[in-house]
C-alpha cells in the first residue's frame, strides 16, 4: 500500500493520491509492513510516532518525494511581539498550547551534566539561528557577547522565560531587529520522528529535513532522546536527511526508558555514577539487549549540524550499526550545555559498529566511543577543527576537544585510514586499540590515564552478552603504517581540552615505558609446568604490550623507543593545509617528499592479533579477516605500501569528501 501525505492538500483525506493525508501522523498510525508513505514538500509541524514497525523482508518506508522538501519541525512560528521600554520584546503563550510538555519549564539536565548553569529544553530561533538563553532578566537586557560561544556575533541575541498566570512569557533581546518582520520560531515539541513505543523495527526514513525539537539531555543510563530515532528497535535506515537545531541530540540510536535506572545518580546520589552504568548494562541484558532484537541500523548520507549535545547519540541501542557518508559539524558550538555525552557522534557500547567515510568538523569533539568499543571500526573519516577556537573562553563544565576519544574499553577498537587534523588526534583513556594507516596531525592525550578505578565489561565475540569485567592495565595497542606530523605549538591550556606541556609532541613516544610483546610474555614462565601464582600476581596488574612498525614521524614527531625501522624526518619544509570548502575539502601537502625510505608492509588481521581481555581478533563483524589493501578513498594498495591513508600521491590530491 502507498499512502500519500501533502500538507498543501485542500482538506484532510484518506491517504490516496487523489485525497492525501495532510499530516504524516495519520499515515504513521496505519502503515503496515511493506507499505510506503510518500510525503510531498511542505512544513509538517507535528511529532510523528510510527505505530507499527516493518519486518526484515517488508520494511515500512517514509520518503520525502522531493529530497529535503518535506520538513518535520518541532517549532511553531510566533508573531505579535510587543516592544517594551527597556529594549526587549515580549510575547505571551498560554501554557495549554504546549499540552503535557512545556519546554520552557523542562530543563536540559541530568546524569553527567557538569555545567554550573542549567537551561531549558526550549529555544527561540530567528531566521533559523538559535538565540541564547539568558539566566536573568538583567542579562537578557544587556545582550552582551557570551564569550564561550563559537559564534560570538550571534550570542548577543538573548531570550528569557517567565511563568506567569498559567502562561509562558518570553522576553527577547533582538537588538535593532523588529521580530515582527522576521521569521521567529520557538520549539514546542520534544521530538520529530520517533516511536513512542519500543520495538518498532525495520523502518526507512529517507530524504527529510528535521529541525528544532526540544529534546532532553541524553546520558547513557537514562532514556536517550533525539529528534529522530528507532527507540530501542532493530534495522532502521535513516538516509539522505538534513537534521539540525536539536536542543540536545539530533539522532538517537540509544537507550530505552528504565524507570529504575533513569538519571539514577542525579535523582538518588547514593551509587557512584560508574556503578550506575554497570547496573544499566546488566539491566539491559535482562530487558532484551540482544543482537536479534536491537541495533543493526544504518545512518547514511545525512547532513547533521547545529545540535547542542550530539549529532548522533546511542547507549547499547546502536550495536551492529553502520554510520557512513555523513557530514556532521558545528555540534555544541553555543556552549550553553556542558558535560559528558557531548560529541559529533557519542556512542556507548558500539559493539561491531562501523563509522566510515564521515566528514566531522567544528564540534567540541568529533567521535567519542565510551565503554565497550568492542569490534568498533572507525575508518576513512575526515576530522578537523574539532577544537575550541582561540577567541573563546573556557565554559565551566565544558568538555575537552579531540578528533577521537576512546574511553574505558577493552577493544578491539580499530582506527584506520583516517585523516585527523585537529590539535588532539586521540584521547587514549583505554586499551586494545589498533591504529593503521592514519594521518595524525595532533597529539595523543591521557595515555595511561583517565580510567581511574573503573572496571567495564567485555563481551562474547560479536554478541551483546557479557563475558567479563576488568579494570584497565593500559597498553595492548598496535600502531602500523601511520604518519605523525608535529603540529603548531599554541601554548595550550589543558583546562580547555588541549594537550598539556608533556603531551604537545605528536607520535607514539608516550608508550616508551610499555613492554614489547616478547618482554611481556617472558614474565609468565610459559614453559613452567606449575607457575607460581604469587610471583605472577604483579604481572597481572602490569601494563600490556605495545606493537609498532612502519610509521613515519615528521617535523618533530617522536616514535616509541622500541619501534624498529621507524622513519623519522625533520621535514622543516613540510606543508599540511586543508583548503577548499566544507562540501569539497582538499588537502594541500608535500609530505610525500619526506616519505622516501619508509619501510611498510601490508597489514591484516593476523598481524594485529587479538585484543587481550575479550580475546577477540581485530576483524570484521562477521568474523572474517581484514586486509588493509584499500586506502582512504578506497583505492588499492600495491606492493609498494606507503605509510598514511593514501596509496599514492595522486590519491591525496583528490577532494577528500
Amino acid at each position: 500500500m502507498i499512502y500519500h501525505v501533502n500538507q498543501a492538500a485542500p482538506r484532510e483525506g484518506d491517504g490516496s493520491a487523489a485525497r492525501p493525508f495532510r499530516h504524516i501522523s495519520d499515515a504513521a498510525r496505519i502503515a503496515l509492513p511493506g507499505d510506503e508513505v510518500l510525503v510531498y514538500p511542505g512544513v509538517y509541524r507535528e511529532q510523528v510516532s510510527p505505530h507499527n514497525g516493518g519486518t526484515e523482508e517488508n520494511r515500512i518506508t517514509y520518503r520525502s518525494v522531493e529530497p529535503l522538501g518535506a520538513i518535520i519541525t518541532g517549532a511553531e512560528e510566533v508573531t505579535g511581539w510587543t516592544k517594551l521600554d527597556n529594549g526587549l520584546w515580549r510575547v505571551r503563550i498560554d501554557n495549554s498550547f504546549f499540552g503535557t510538555y512545556n519546554p520552557y519549564v523542562v530543563e536540559a539536565f541530568g546524569d553527567w551534566y557538569f555545567a554550573p548553569t542549567v537551561r531549558h529544553t526550549g529555544c527561540v530561533y530567528m531566521n533559523d539561528i538559535a538565540l541564547y538563553e539568558a539566566l536573568t532578566m538583567e542579562e537578557c537586557i544587556a545582550g552582551e557577547v557570551y564569550t564561550p560561544s563559537w559564534d560570538p556575533a550571534n550570542s548577543i541575541y538573548k531570550w528569557f522565560p517567565v511563568q506567569e498566570d498559567g502562561a509562558t512569557v518570553l522576553y527577547c533581546n533582538f537588538h535593532d531587529v523588529d521580530p515582527n518582520t522576521q521569521k521567529i520560531e520557538i520549539n514546542v515539541r520534544r521530538r520529530c520522528f520517533f516511536p513512542d513505543e519500543t520495538g518498532r523495527g525495520y523502518i526507512t526514513f529517507s530524504g527529510f529535513r528535521v529541525e528544532k525539537a526540544a529534546t532532553t539531555w541524553a546520558p547513557p543510563a537514562a532514556f536517550q532522546d533525539g529528534m529522530v530515532g528507532p527507540h530501542w528497535s532493530k534495522g532502521w535506515i535513516i538516509e539522505d536527511c538534513e537534521i539540525s537545531h536539536s536542543k540536545c541530540c539530533g539522532i538517537s540510536l540509544g537507550k530505552y526508558l528504565d524507570p529504575e535506572n533513569d538519571h539514577y545518580w542525579t535523582v538518588r546520589h547514593v551509587k557512584s555514577a560508574t556503578q550506575m552504568e554497570r547496573d544499566a548494562l546488566c539491566r539491559g541484558q535482562y530487558h532484551g539487549w540482544l543482537k536479534e532484537k536491537v541495533g543493526s541500523h544504518i545512518v547514511r548520507r545525512c547532513h547533521i549540524h547545529h545540535c547542542e549535545q550530539t549529532g548522533i547519540v546511542g547507549r547499547m541501542g546502536a550495536v551492529f550499526s553502520v554510520i557512513e557518508d555523513n557530514h556532521i559539524h558545528h555540534i555544541n558550538n553555543m556552549q550553553e550545555l556542558g558535560g559528558a555525552e557531548i560529541s559529533g557522534i557519542k556512542l556507548h557500547a558500539a559493539i561491531d559498529v562501523t563509522m566510515r567515510r564521515n566528514h566531522i568538523h567544528h564540534c567540541t569533539m568529533g567521535i567519542w566511543c565510551d565503554w565497550q568499543a568492542q569490534g568498533t571500526r572507525i575508518s576513512q573519516n575526515l576530522l578537523h577543527d574539532n577544537q575550541r577556537p582561540d577567541f573563546c573562553t573556557w565554559a565551566e563544565g565544558g568538555m575537552e576537544s579531540q578528533d577521537i576519544f576512546v574511553e574505558v574499553s577493552h577493544g578491539p577498537t580499530l582506527i584506520d585510514n583516517n585523516i585527523l587534523l585537529s590539535r588532539v588526534s586521540l584521547r587514549f583513556a583505554t586499551q586494545g586499540v589498533a591504529m593503521v594507516h592514519n594521518l595524525c596531525a595532533g597529539t595523543f592525550t591521557f595515555v595511561g590515564r583517565g580510567t581511574g578505578t573503573r572496571y567495564t565489561p567485555y563481551h562474547i565475540r560479536h554478541r551483546t552478552e557479557v563475558a567479563g569485567f576488568m579494570h584497565f592495565l593500559h597498553g595492548d595497542n598496535r600502531f602500523y603504517n601511520n604518519i605523525f606530523i608535529q603540529g603548531i605549538d599554541r601554548n595550550p591550556d589543558p583546562r580547555r581540552g588541549e594537550p598539556n606541556e608533556n603531551e604537545r609532541v605528536c607520535g607514539t613516544w608516550q608508550f616508551d615505558e610499555y613492554p614489547t610483546y616478547d618482554e611481556w610474555i617472558s614474565w609468565f614462565d610459559m614453559d613452567v609446568a606449575r607457575p607460581d601464582m604469587g610471583k605472577l600476581a604483579r604481572y597481572h596488574e602490569s601494563h600490556l604490550p605495545v606493537w609498532a612498525a612502519g610509521n613515519a614521524y615528521l617535523k618533530g614527531a617522536k616514535p616509541w623507543k622500541h619501534e624498529k625501522n621507524a622513519l623519522v624526518a625533520e621535514a622543516e619544509g613540510l606543508v599540511l593545509e586543508l583548503t577548499g570548502t566544507q562540501e569539497q575539502p582538499v588537502l594541500r601537502t608535500n609530505m610525500f617528499e619526506y616519505l622516501t625510505g619508509a619501510v611498510c608492509g601490508m597489514i591484516d588481521s593476523d598481524i594485529l592479533g587479538c585484543a587481550f581481555e575479550p580475546e577477540q581478533r581485530f576483524e570484521s563483524p562477521d568474523g572474517s579477516a581484514i586486509t588493509f589493501d584499500r586506502d582512504y578513498s578506497g583505492s588499492h594498495r600495491t606492493l609498494t605500501v606507503l605509510p598514511g591513508p593514501f596509496a599514492t600521491r595522486e590519491e591525496a590530491e583528490r577532494p577528500l569528501w
